[in-house]
């Protein structure tokens, strides 16, 4: 006993046991236990090891549950910690059990606002190769994919380039031999060639629309096969466009050139056409909708072919005529010719044509026009007000003596309401003529000539010149009429036409 308590005086650098807080942790997740670290540092270190691990292991994207983390500490002389390795294992099994979801590695092709995934980069070449082969049948054009060092992110870039011919690459030649390489070849094309030394066929060929391509993650149901993909988008959808009216288009021609029935673009646009008969102005903007593919190809083909032709219409102004004047001089004859061309399409539709050499068999003979170039002059409503009573053509006769076909247009207005010449000319009748009671005539230097009816008082002579828009009689009820008005008229070629047609 004494031995022992001797000892116990003499054992060196003794100290008593102080706490000093939690010193190991049992971890939980997602209500589980993973097992009992050193550290709450450890725990979130190895948390985030165990995420790296989990993504490494596949090339999936792992959606997963956020982990509640949770951390039970303890005090304790002794420290029972396991293996950072045994504890990580763990991590990664259940974060495993628990994700949301598991994103596929897959590969975007975004063309406009269409957008297709395909599982491998070899899937999206081969789905743009096949969308060239439509009109390269031959395999003359080849596509790959360079990756866009401009881009932080996964990005491609969709090359469409020709393949080597039978000699392999073209090397570059250099210094002299370059120059005359150059030369003769410059030489080669200004030299006038025969039709069986030109090189026929796909010259060139591209998509018309930026393709874009780049890596993601997506849900595998989300994920086309290349047949699908190429479907999606080849085949033609609905596209609306607007078609601007230009001067002269009718309904019908517009039908033509749209390739769409009159009947389907008025279903079109309800808003501004009640039926096929509805007026179309200039510059109107007709909604029209036509088939088309998301993805376009634009290719050229040299070709030759033979066909008739027209040459173009030579015109010959006349300053003496109006421009809504003109006569044909000589009528045209078709021509003949064969042609070397480069014809461009999109998809199947022809959208330019270059001449490279043209033979002509038979010269065509152009149309020769003689046109007029003065403005011809305009009309103008002759009273200022007055409520509009009676259109142009068939009525029922509204009074005995009257028409049945009115010849003019009539505005109701007080007797002595100042009239004015619709248009400058000649005054060629001013007095009383049956039905008309008080009338001017005036002749105008289009040709065309105006009338004005039932007047009250006439203030112009025949032979006199008058401006548009000067006063020439006071409105009335002479002549057959049913009550103060007055009749307007503008005949063509000596015939009544609507005047409403021509007034501005």
């Amino acid at each position: 006993m004494g031995t022992l308590t001797c000892a116990f005086f003499f054992i060196p650098n003794f100290t008593i046991y102080k706490s000093t807080g939690d010193n190991h942790f049992t971890i939980k997740m997602y209500g589980e236990t993973v097992g009992v670290v050193g550290s709450e540092a450890e725990a979130y270190s190895l948390m985030d090891e165990a995420r790296k691990q989990l993504q490494m292991e596949t090339d999936k994207l792992y959606m997963i549950s956020e982990p509640d983390l949770e951390l039970v500490g303890e005090e304790s002389l002794i420290k029972k910690t396991d293996s950072p390795q045994a504890v990580k294992d763990r991590m990664v099994e259940l974060m495993s059990a628990n994700h949301k979801d598991a994103l596929e590695s897959a590969y975007t092709v975004k063309v406009n606002s269409e957008i297709v995934n395909l599982a491998t980069k070899d899937d999206v070449e081969t789905l743009l190769k096949k969308a060239l082969l439509a009109y390269d049948t031959e395999g003359i054009y080849d596509l790959k994919l360079d990756r866009n060092e401009k881009k932080v992110f996964d990005s491609y870039t969709a090359d469409v380039y020709k393949k080597a011919d039978e000699f392999g690459d073209f090397v570059p030649m250099v210094g002299i031999e370059n120059d005359m390489n150059e030369c003769i070849k410059r030489a080669d094309d200004e030299r006038e060639k025969s039709f069986d030394e030109y090189q026929y066929g796909l010259r060139n060929i591209e998509f018309s629309e930026e393709v874009e391509v780049a890596g993601t993650y997506v849900n595998k149901s989300e994920i086309s096969d290349i047949d699908t993909a190429l479907n999606l988008l080849t085949n033609e959808q609905d596209v609306q466009q607007i078609y601007e009216v230009q001067a002269g288009d009718t309904l019908s021609e517009i039908s033509i050139k749209v390739g769409i029935p009159m009947e389907d673009i008025v279903a079109m646009n309800k808003d501004t056409m009640e039926d096929i008969n509805s007026t179309i102005r200039e510059n109107q903007a007709l909604v029209i909708t036509v088939p088309e593919p998301t993805l376009s190809v634009i290719w050229t083909e040299r070709t030759s072919y033979e066909e008739s032709y027209e040459a173009d219409i030579i015109y010959i102004d006349n300053d003496d005529w109006y421009t809504n004047q003109k006569v044909t001089v000589q009528e045209a004859s078709a021509g003949y010719r064969r042609i070397v061309a480069d014809m461009t399409y999109e998809n199947d539709t022809e959208i330019d044509k270059l001449i490279v050499k043209e033979d002509v068999l038979m010269e065509a003979v152009p149309k020769i026009i003689e046109r007029g170039t003065k403005i011809p002059p305009t009309y103008i409503k002759p009273i200022s007000g007055g409520r509009f009573t009676s259109g142009f053509g068939r009525r029922t006769a509204p009074t005995a003596g009257a028409s049945t076909f009115h010849k003019g247009i009539d505005w109701a207005t007080p007797v002595g309401t100042t009239v004015v010449a619709s248009c400058g000319g000649t005054v060629s009748r001013a007095g009383w003529a049956r039905g008309y009671g008080n009338v001017i005539f005036i002749d105008h230097p289009d040709g065309r000539q105006t009338r004005y009816g039932h007047l009250s008082k006439i203030y112009v002579s025949v032979g006199q010149k008058v401006s548009q828009g000067e006063k020439i009689a006071a409105s009335g009820n002479t002549g057959v009429s049913t009550g103060p008005h007055i009749h307007f008229e503008i005949l063509i070629n000596g015939s009544q036409v609507n005047p409403l047609s021509y007034m501005n």
